[in-house]
């Protein structure tokens, strides 16, 4: 009987209470789902328009996944000491510069056999494991999703579902069944593994999302626009080179990136190779939708980056390990000018980072 089995189902998610601490774009969308599942989630987040917004229309969800709204049970951060209980698992999906005091906040509504699943862009999770417990943290990486708040209330997803969005793992490199049901959880959305490699996997996003973030943010073009210029394309495989570079020399075991070793972008520099890596840069046959990057949002929103936590990262990582970073170092300078409201983002940044790093 269906509706006796939906109700088992939801009895079965009931059991446990999920807390998502950040309902920006990626926060919003995996709380609509599971909340859709029969998950008991409640979404806690500071941006007082968003939060009355679900409390009195629900969390709308729109784009690629179809159109649908659903009640969400959601808080404002100045409520969510009045939480009665404890969380059995809680979502960090904050920006990564909030990540310190949120680890602080979260550990307080976190049971004791609870976890905390980083869930943001970024290499946060030492941080998180190193305030919460080691043994009460999961890394969780989302690869190949491209979603946007653009008001308050409505999240939508660009681009294609039906792959693998969700790596989840333990900082050890044990598959367990608290990682196990993790991902059994996020499946309802899209494809979700379990991972013996969380660090391998969060070296590939990071170095995916340093080459792509800044770029659109930097010049204020949309994807598309990006793939288009063969400058931008030229900077782009850049920073992955300097990147891949960086972590091989930490011997991090890197995931590919966009389906190509860490070893090879590590190589860009040969002519052939550059090649291979530039086909894998530029825009498909059919172009495609012109989406805003994460960051690009961001700086159209006013908000501060995380260039520090992506570019910022490696170029630091560059530095202990002997390997220079010219074109990280070049793209956290501009991005950092565009924060601070000294310099505008344009597509004339892209010769300006080029001229930084010697590569004019």
């Amino acid at each position: 009987m269906p509706d006796l089995e939906m109700y088992r189902n939801q009895e079965r998610h009931m059991s446990k209470r999920i807390a998502i601490f950040g309902a920006g774009a990626a926060g919003s969308y995996i709380g609509a789902f599971l909340t859709r599942e029969g998950h008991d989630i409640t979404l806690i987040d500071m941006w007082g328009e968003h939060v009355e917004a679900m409390r009195e229309n629900g969390l709308r969800v729109s784009g690629s996944q179809g159109d649908f709204t659903v009640p969400v049970n959601a808080l404002h951060l100045s409520d969510a000491m009045q939480i009665q209980g404890k969380f059995d698992i809680a979502f960090l999906a904050m920006k990564s510069y909030d990540t310190e005091w949120s680890a602080h906040f979260l550990k307080r509504l976190i049971a004791s056999d609870g976890v905390v699943v980083d869930s943001q862009n970024c290499m946060n999770d030492q941080l998180i494991a190193s305030i919460v417990g080691y043994g009460r943290e999961v890394g969780c990486v989302m690869s190949g999703i491209t979603v946007a708040l653009w008001e308050p209330g409505h999240v939508t997803r660009g681009g294609q579902p039906g792959h693998t969005v969700f790596r989840v793992g333990e900082l050890h490199g044990k598959i367990t069944p608290r990682v196990e049901e993790i991902v059994e959880i996020l499946s309802c959305i899209d494809g979700a593994i379990a991972t013996e490699n969380i660090w391998g996997e969060r070296w590939s996003k990071l170095t995916t999302n340093s080459s792509g973030n800044p770029v659109g943010a930097m010049t204020d073009l949309g994807s598309y626009g990006v793939a288009s210029n063969s400058d931008a394309r030229r900077i782009q495989i850049n920073i992955c080179k300097e990147s891949c570079q960086v972590a091989l020399a930490q011997n991090y075991r890197v995931e590919p990136i966009r389906g190509i070793a860490a070893e090879t972008y590590a190589k860009a520099d040969d002519g052939g190779v550059y090649e291979e890596l530039d086909a894998k840069f530029q825009p498909g046959p059919a172009g495609g939708a012109d989406w805003k990057s994460s960051m690009g949002q961001d700086v159209l929103k006013g908000r501060h980056t995380e260039v520090e936590f992506m570019n910022g990262y490696i170029s630091a990582q560059g530095r202990a390990s002997g390997v220079p970073t010219p074109i990280n170092d070049a793209i956290v300078q501009i991005v950092s000018e565009i924060d601070s409201g000294t310099r505008k983002p344009s597509p004339e940044n892209i010769a300006a980072v080029l001229r930084m790093a010697g590569m004019a």
